[in-house]
This record gives structure tokens, C-alpha cells and sequence, in this order.
């Protein structure tokens, strides 16, 4: 896990955030004018959001071709001649309990980023996802005149609702990913703009099954399952071993059944080769991402994209990958399994047990509706997860009626990101208004 794990953060005391911007109260070190650049603080915290800014930055320099852009990021945004204060790795942490560890480092570098920025006030300030860190910086920015623009905006929808209240206090501006999100910031009085979500541009509308097979090694005429156990260490140890399982209650109705995993890293797959050992299955394909996939190379296409590709129908932890495969236009059964002792955490810090909406699923969330079927916690049996998958597999009218869902769904999310969300920071920063 990473900071910025959407656990969100408690409402300030302060409520001067707003009132600030609202008094038209402006930078005075720093801001734009017509003798000098417009300079954008960003703050990204994971490579997603390196990728997403690197974009945006592009955008806004087609505007703006002498902005400053400075902060946080990574090797994507350095590549648009983004002036780097701290790496992005620097904020990233694994668990809760590295958390903890890393905290007094964590603390230094907010602490510095915020001085600068109050010293140094830019035009705009632009927080990617990173809510922990971001949401509170956003607050102390825009309480002294800051506009503030955070992109991606926090699943309140899911889990802690009340957060609503800081973010009102701290955001500007909020750019969001999914069309609900916007009627509901709007209804908090958040201003808010759908932007897409930038996968929908880069994920074909059709994609050929045959071609990924071929680059997979895998026959044209194969039944293929891609599986998908999770990014985390955490989750491929608790999933695997049932997605393995299921595997072989599968394999006993279909011998010839193709199994394809891809692998992300040598961890993840350390760690599903632990258990592949227990559960034993035939016809494996894993499928390592080559190592240019680290690097900073826009064009690098993820290996699990081949594999969804591929794919006649999808095992997939809950997360992303749901709406890459969503995206793929692929059956899917989710699963999600917390250990006892995280639950019990998430459960204490959120107040529920369960997300607000009855879904746990991307695909299901923008559907409005269990399009695909869901098996959590004590639900994802083996037995479970292999029946599910199974009609996933080999029911044609469920393949066409989900197939059809995702169709709609693709075009809903398909925008031209990068510019809507440069022309929404721009017009916060007062550049080009009207």
C-alpha cells in the first residue's frame, strides 16, 4: 500500500481555506504576471499519477509554454522538464505498518514542500490522487491564497464518506475519473469536472484476441482464463492459493483449459510461485513484464494487457485491473479477501464493515448494477470462485449481455483527459479565464 490509500483524512478545524479564495486573496511571491511564467506546484505520488501529470503538463504547456512546473513527481514528469523537489518514491510506503516507520520522513517532506510553497506561492496547485498528502497540503495552500486542484478524486463513494468535509475545506477544484463523481462533488458544493479516464484512450475499443495470443505463445483455438491475484504481496498470498484451487476444480471439467498470470514483478511472482507449489495446476502460461516496463517509457504496454487480451474470460482481484478488463470487454467474477487483522483496522477506521454502495467493483459501480458477479471474504470459496468463473467461461448470453455493458461503458469514459484537465488548472490559475 502507498500513502495515498484513499483512507482520506479527518475534517480540519480551520474553514478559512475557502474563505481565502472566496476574498480573492493572491500570491504575492511567486504569482504569475505578464512579465513572468505561470508556476504550477504538482504533487504525484505513485506511477499512475506520474504518467497522468506528464500529461497534463504537456497540455498545459501547449497554453503556457513558459510554465514552471514544480514538486513531486517521477521520471515521466522530469521528462517534460518538470523541476523536481522530492521523488515521488519518496512518499511511497507498504502497509500500515512501514507507515509508521517511514512516518518522521514523511513528515520532513511535507513539512519542507509546504514551507516552499508558502514562501514561494505558485499560481495553481495540483495534487494527483495521494489524498493523505495532498488534501492536507491542499488545505494549508488554499487558506493562503492558493487555488488548489486535486485530480482523481477520493472514493468517498466507498469508504468514509465524511471526508467530504475536508475536501470541501482544501479543494478548489476536484477533477474526476468517473461520471457519477461528478454529480455527487456537485451536490457537496465541491467545483467539480469529469475529465474521463485516461485508460479509456489508451485501451482499444476492439482488441484482438488472436494477435495477443499469438505475441503469448498460446493457440488461437484455446479456452483461456487469465487470472489476476492481485498487485500486492499481500493479496496474491490470500488469493492465490483460492485461485489456484478454483483452477483445479476448473481443469477437472476442462483438461485442456489455459490458465495465463501475468506477473508485475519478480516479488508477485516469488510470492504466487509459493503458492503454485501447494495448488498445482496444468497449462500455465506466466507471463513476466519485460524490464523496460520499469522505465519510464510512456509506450510500454503493461503485460497484463496481453493477458486480458487474450483472454476468453477473467479471475481478477478487486481493484484497476477490474477496469482494464471491463475495458477489454471480458467476463470477470471479482474477488477480494482482507486478512482478519486488517479488516478489523479498516473496519475501526472507517466506522463500516462494508462500502456504502452494494459493490465493491469498478465495473459493477459504473454499471449501477452486479453486471459481474462479486465473491468476497468467506464468499470466495473455491468452489465459489469456480463456478462463477465457469459460466464466465462458457455462457454466451452472459458474455454478450456483459460485453454489451462494457461497450457503453468504454465511450462513457473515453475524453481527452490530459486537455480537459490542463484547461481546468489553467483557468484556476487565471490563465486564458473567459
Amino acid at each position: 500500500m502507498s500513502l495515498h490509500s484513499h483512507s482520506g483524512s479527518g475534517a480540519w478545524n480551520s474553514g478559512a481555506g475557502a474563505g481565502a479564495a472566496a476574498a480573492g486573496i493572491r500570491p504575492q511571491d511567486g504569482q504569475a504576471t505578464a512579465n513572468t511564467p505561470l508556476k504550477i506546484g504538482m504533487v504525484a505520488g505513485e506511477p499512475s499519477g506520474d504518467l497522468l501529470a506528464s500529461r497534463i503538463i504537456q497540455g498545459i504547456r501547449g497554453s503556457a509554454a513558459d510554465a514552471v512546473c514544480e514538486g513531486i513527481g517521477g521520471p515521466r514528469m522530469r521528462e517534460q522538464g518538470f523541476d523536481m523537489r522530492h521523488p515521488m518514491h519518496a512518499l511511497s510506503v507498504f502497509g500500515y505498518v512501514d507507515a509508521l516507520k517511514q512516518l518522521p520522513r514523511l513528515l520532513r517532506i511535507y513539512g519542507d514542500t509546504k514551507k516552499h510553497w508558502l514562501r514561494h506561492r505558485p499560481d495553481v496547485f495540483v495534487g494527483i490522487d495521494a489524498p493523505d498528502f495532498n488534501l492536507r497540503l491542499e488545505h494549508q495552500l488554499r487558506k493562503a491564497g492558493v487555488p488548489t486542484v486535486h485530480f482523481v478524486g477520493p472514493s468517498i463513494w466507498a469508504w468514509r464518506y465524511e471526508r467530504i468535509h475536508a475536501i470541501r475545506e482544501a479543494v478548489s477544484h476536484m477533477l474526476v475519473l468517473f461520471p457519477f463523481e461528478e454529480a455527487l462533488y456537485r451536490k457537496e458544493g465541491v467545483p467539480v469536472t469529469y475529465v474521463g479516464h485516461p485508460l479509456a484512450s489508451v485501451i482499444p475499443r476492439q482488441a484482438d484476441p488472436l494477435e495477443a495470443r499469438e505475441r503469448l505463445g498460446i493457440a488461437a483455438g484455446a479456452r483461456v482464463l487469465a487470472m489476476l491475484p492481485g498487485s500486492r504481496s499481500s493479496e496474491v498470498k490470500l488469493l492465490a492459493p483460492r485461485f489456484l484451487q478454483a483452477m483445479q476444480r476448473l481443469q477437472d471439467q476442462d483438461p485442456a483449459l489455459v490458465v495465463a498470470v501475468p506477473m508485475v514483478s519478480e516479488q508477485r511472482k516469488h510470492d504466487f510461485e509459493q503458492a503454485l507449489r501447494l495448488h498445482p495446476i496444468k497449462n500455465l502460461h506466466l507471463v513476466q513484464q519485460q524490464d523496460g516496463a520499469t522505465r519510464s517509457d510512456a509506450l510500454v504496454r503493461p503485460v497484463a494487457w496481453d493477458v486480458l487480451q487474450a483472454s476468453d474470460a477473467v479471475l481478477v482481484a478487486s481493484g484497476t485491473a477490474t477496469l482494464e478488463t471491463a475495458l477489454f470487454k471480458k467476463p470477470m467474477v471479482i474477488s477480494y479477501v482482507l486478512s482478519p487483522m486488517m479488516r478489523r483496522l479498516m473496519a475501526w477506521k472507517s466506522g463500516q464493515e462494508r462500502p456504502y454502495v452494494p459493490w465493491v467493483g469498478l465495473p459493477n459501480v459504473l454499471a449501477n448494477d452486479f453486471v459481474v458477479p462479486e465473491l468476497l471474504q468467506e464468499e470466495a470459496t473455491p468452489d465459489a470462485l469456480a463456478q462463477a468463473t465457469w459460466k464466465a467461461l462458457t455462457d454466451a448470453e452472459h458474455r454478450a449481455k456483459v460485453c454489451a455493458v462494457f461497450e457503453r461503458l468504454h465511450a462513457d469514459l473515453e475524453r481527452d483527459t490530459p486537455a480537459l484537465a490542463a484547461q481546468a488548472i489553467l483557468r484556476e490559475a487565471g490563465h486564458g479565464a473567459g
